[in-house]
């Protein structure tokens, strides 16, 4: 972080800043939209349609770069919009939203050590701090910092000043910025999952819920050596700073990673998966950003030791409702099956199922056996395509094309305009799977999960 050009040195967190930053841009690009739409009058159809997606990419690029000077939480929404909104915004939106992970500008340590001092008081004479942060991101940054007393290496996840009281005003003007510049889908579903992000923004922020989230998933993994969860430091948390030890390991792909032998993927996978089903299905709370930043590898020194999951973040994590748990617990035992006849009768019970006919729920069963073939075996299910499992019943997920076999599978379906907008909970637990699907692609694992499932029954 020695390049000047890669530091901020202040942030816009007043509303009345940002409010024209973001009127400004929006005005611009709401007058792009309208001489393009005035252009194209007389063209054709086709031709039309093509530059309305033009048209499209070139708004969203053009917002995704003013909303990276902003940073803060109009960043982050940004984010869980591009995470999520695949259901709601045209694919030109979520694509250049994306590009939003890359901000990774930090604050200038002189701006953000005055926020630091203020929450932290005198007990920040307790530490020696590296003031070159070693992680970036929309909401926070983190500096690596040792006690003095003792030497304990640990890290200092800071919260920009002013972005939890600008979550709720930011919310508005990225659905004013979405308005005006023709990006938005003015439908109640569209509303509605907008409200559930701005409650998962206000989770987010929530330092001492972090905390508390962080300290409960160690407890749940005390005596499973494959997991490292860090030790929250309390002395030096505050609601705008979580403190926890530092924990080493390198990043999933890295090549350190990618070229372990593959019995070793095989079990850095099948551990990674073991998280997502007990998550859903024992713990009843889910860690629902599936970004690989959460998670780092700690490769074994010695042969009789083993590899082992550095969990990191726990700020989003998502509580299900008992009758969601029961629904998801029977489709993914139908799968393991590979019954349809059970996968239709797991849909009884859930809202969001009792309103599709009858005649259209085996056609949507039948998207949900291809989603589950991972969990499912040789034995049980012949449809599983030749060589994507073996006969240790080892999946391999990179050979699989899973997601896109089931979105081909989705998009045939007669039940397809319910896949167009699921419930938000399915969302979250669908979103979740594909990121456990990336990371099996990513370390090319292959691994059986019958043992996982066996267990549910």
């Amino acid at each position: 972080m020695s390049d000047q050009k890669d530091i901020l040195k202040n942030l816009k967190t007043s509303s009345i800043d940002r409010r024209l930053s973001i009127a400004k841009a929006s005005f611009l690009a709401g007058t792009r939209w309208a001489t393009s739409n005035a252009t194209s009058f007389f063209s054709s159809e086709k031709d039309k349609e093509k530059k309305r997606k033009q048209v499209l990419r070139e708004q969203a690029r053009y917002l995704v770069s003013e909303i990276g000077k902003l940073k803060g939480s109009i960043v982050k929404i940004g984010q869980m919009m591009a995470l999520y909104g695949e259901h709601f915004l045209p694919r030109e939106v979520t694509e250049e939203l994306n590009t939003l992970n890359n901000q990774t500008i930090a604050l200038d340590w002189d701006s953000i050590y005055p926020h630091l001092k203020n929450e932290l008081g005198s007990k920040i004479l307790d530490l020696e701090i590296d003031p070159n942060p070693i992680g970036t991101a929309s909401l926070a940054q983190v500096h690596r910092a040792k006690r003095k007393s003792d030497n304990l290496d640990i890290v200092l996840k800071i919260q920009y000043p002013g972005v939890a009281n600008a979550i709720d005003s930011d919310m508005n003007l990225f659905k004013q910025m979405l308005k005006l510049t023709h990006l938005l889908p003015q439908t109640r579903e569209f509303d509605q999952w907008f409200e559930e992000v701005r409650e998962m923004m206000h989770r987010e922020v929530d330092y001492h819920l972090e905390a508390q989230t962080t300290q409960r998933f160690a407890h749940y993994l005390k005596d499973d050596s494959r997991y490292v969860v860090p030790t929250v430091i309390d002395d030096y948390c505050s609601s705008q700073v979580l403190c926890m030890t530092f924990e080493s390991g390198i990043s999933v792909n890295s090549p350190d990673v990618l070229t372990l032998s593959q019995e070793r993927r095989n079990l850095i996978g099948e551990a990674a998966l073991e998280i997502a089903v007990n998550e859903l299905f024992v713990w009843g709370e889910m860690q629902t950003d599936p970004n690989f930043g959460n998670y780092l590898v700690r490769l074994a020194e010695k042969s009789d030791e083993q590899d082992q999951i550095v969990l990191l973040d726990f700020g989003a994590i998502r509580q299900f409702d008992k009758d969601l748990l029961s629904v998801a617990h029977d489709l993914i035992l139908a799968g393991y099956d590979h019954d349809l006849d059970k996968m239709v009768l797991a849909m009884r019970g859930y809202s969001f199922f009792e309103q599709i006919p009858a005649n259209i729920k085996p056609d949507m069963a039948k998207v949900f056996l291809i989603a589950t073939e991972p969990f499912s075996s040789l034995k049980n299910n012949p449809d599983i395509p030749e060589g994507i499992m073996d006969e240790e019943d080892r999946y391999d997920w990179k050979l699989s094309h899973l997601h896109n076999r089931v979105m081909q599978r989705a998009s045939k379906s007669m039940a397809s305009r319910y896949f167009s907008i699921p419930p938000k909970e399915f969302m979250f637990i669908s979103r979740k799977f594909i990121g456990a699907y990336t990371f099996m692609t990513v370390i090319d694992a292959k691994t059986n999960l019958r043992n996982m499932i066996t267990r549910l029954n």
